[in-house]
């Protein structure tokens, strides 16, 4: 009987300890599986920044448009590009791919992850700074508007064109310029909307519009490349008056980066206190007084409705 007791003892530990042995296993081999879990995890999570100065390449959203950014024989040229460049090698990022969109669409495409960054110049506002965030700025520009030659109409600011519910006006979707007239009293009705600066060109030449409007510079070095003697840039045009003009450009990331804008927003700084940001924009036609961004000018400010 004692036997049997000792026999059945020895059986009950046994088994006591195999449970244990085997549950020791377990969370060892659940140690290791969280742990690489965690370390894929960890591969996953890395920045947006260390993956792109791994890849050395980072994705640019542009629009046709001079003199921010443009494609000309294949290359990717502007004041917007070139800042870019600058900040992103100093990054250690050498390499920029180019995706060309309708300016329109390009902050619904960094949204939806085609971008790493839009370098298009595109101007700061409350609005757009809901849905982008913004670098520091980089530039900064006024509006300027053109007709058919002669300017039969007299338009020499957004609120004669107001005044005369006749009068239409092509604007690029997208373009701040948009909210500046209906701002100073055009009726939306007389807002004809089109995919890029050559088509708001085209519906003017072709009477399908009175005038077009846009970026001081943009318009005229537009104009200047167009070679039409049917079109002609308003100079005694009269800047609006409302919240947004003068604008401020910068280059826009994924409102989750806030990383990658953090690490550019310091380069820039760097850039723009050696000369080199100045430096770029006068080579792209800026003068010296478009290149003076005020120091007490900052996105948050121009996202807040300050400037």
């Amino acid at each position: 009987m004692k036997k049997l007791l000792l026999f059945l003892l020895f059986c009950s530990v046994f088994i006591v300890l195999a449970a244990c042995g085997s549950s020791d296993d377990d969370t060892a081999s659940g140690e290791g599986e969280d742990s690489s879990e965690s370390g894929e995890s960890g591969e996953t999570s890395d920045s947006v920044l260390a993956e792109l100065q791994e890849a050395g390449t980072v994705t640019v959203g542009f629009a046709n448009e001079k003199p921010y950014a443009y494609q000309e024989d294949g290359e990717l040229k502007g004041a917007a590009v070139d800042i870019a460049k600058a900040v992103f090698a100093e990054l250690g990022i050498d390499g920029m791919e180019s995706q060309l969109a309708d300016f329109g669409q390009l902050i619904p495409g960094l949204k939806a992850g085609k971008f790493d960054v839009i370098t298009a110049g595109m101007a700061i506002n409350p609005d757009r700074c809901e849905n982008a965030a913004f670098g520091e700025p980089e530039m900064k520009y006024g509006e300027g508007l053109i007709v058919q030659k002669g300017n039969p109409l007299g338009l020499e600011s957004y609120t004669d064109i107001a005044d005369n519910p006749d009068v239409t006006v092509s604007v690029m979707a997208g373009a701040t310029e948009n909210e500046f007239l209906k701002t100073e009293g055009v009726n939306p009705d007389q807002i004809q909307s089109a995919p890029d600066i050559p088509a708001t060109f085209s519906a003017v030449e072709s009477g399908r519009a009175d005038a077009t409007t846009g970026t001081e510079m943009t318009i005229k070095m537009a104009l200047e490349s167009a070679d039409t003697d049917q079109l002609e840039f308003v100079e005694s045009f009269e800047q609006p008056d409302v919240e947004g003009v003068p604008s401020y450009g910068a280059a826009a990331f994924h409102l989750d980066n806030d990383e990658l804008r953090e690490a550019y927003n310091e380069k820039l700084a760097e850039l723009k206190e050696d000369g080199t940001v100045a430096e770029l924009l006068e080579k792209n036609g800026f003068s010296e007084e478009m290149n003076m961004v005020e120091a007490e000018v900052t996105t948050e400010k121009v996202c807040n409705g300050e400037f």
